[in-house]
């Protein structure tokens, strides 16, 4: 059954979730806002179909064990990538409910359809909320990649079908790096979503050379760019957090970042 949704809302969109009886939706810890009364609310740790929520716990104490092993991976994986410990689910009861999510930034959502046929992955703290059949997990670029992009050291997962609502900051523009030639060059704090087969990896700003310096200390990217190759949808977004971050500071008297913007950045956040 398809899950049927409304973004509304322009500078901080929220998700109006309208849910059949016996469907339901999770999110993670903090991006609910509100629900009608027949709507139930449950905090688990594990995710939609694994660790403690595992049909029938057969198997008496090994099966139990298993379990328990499985939601201690999962929740594991999550406090490493940064995001929440437990997840919220959301059922209607004795009819038709309503339920109510947002992100954490001023900026867009986004519904991605899953088929079962690509896994769709995101940058941290993307996920908002998904259907039971959509399976969230944690993946993890390789460490030479994932240590220069920052972003992309540790990416959300998502498989199955169904619909997942993702999150981000300012706008979204999306692209295919096929309309392109086939690569696309960004910056790392600008990837929100991309679909499986899209290759993600981490190339530095010019060379060891007086134009390459000029670039990383003056041009506001530091050393690196993201890289984005293949044939498939791309979601970026206008504005990064780190950027939100400055101008915050910069706003308060703050500002440690200085006339540059690029290598000499202070900005540890």
């Amino acid at each position: 059954m398809t899950l049927q949704q409304e973004i509304v809302g322009n500078a901080m969109q929220m998700a109006v979730v309208n849910l059949h009886p016996g469907q339901t939706v999770y999110c993670e810890a903090g991006k609910f806002l509100f629900k009608t009364t027949n709507v139930t609310m449950e905090t688990r740790l594990s995710g939609p179909n694994g660790g403690g929520q595992q049909q029938g716990g057969g198997g008496g104490m090994g099966g139990m064990l298993r379990q328990a092993m499985g939601t201690a991976m999962q929740v594991g994986q999550r406090m490493l990538a940064g995001e929440s410990m437990a997840f919220q689910y959301f059922s209607a009861q004795g009819g038709e409910g309503t339920v109510g999510f947002a992100g954490v930034l001023p900026g867009e959502m986004r519904a991605l359809e899953l088929t079962g046929t690509r896994a769709w992955f995101a940058e941290k703290d993307a996920f908002v909320a998904a259907e039971s059949t959509v399976e969230f997990g944690i993946a993890f670029q390789g460490g030479r990649t994932g240590m220069s992009g920052g972003e992309g050291f540790i990416l959300e997962k998502f498989t199955g079908h169904g619909t997942v609502i993702i999150a981000g900051a300012g706008n979204f523009i999306d692209l295919n790096p096929a309309d392109f030639g086939g690569r696309i060059e960004v910056d790392t704090g600008c990837v929100v979503a991309f679909e499986e087969g899209i290759q993600y990896g981490v190339q530095r700003v010019g060379g060891l050379n007086r134009q390459g310096l000029m670039n990383a200390v003056f041009g506001g990217e530091g050393l690196s760019l993201a890289t984005l190759e293949g044939n498939g949808r791309v979601i970026l977004q206008s504005l990064t957090i780190e950027s939100l971050a400055n101008a915050l500071k910069k706003a308060q008297g703050g500002d440690k970042q200085g006339p540059t913007g690029g290598l000499f950045s202070t900005h540890t956040g």
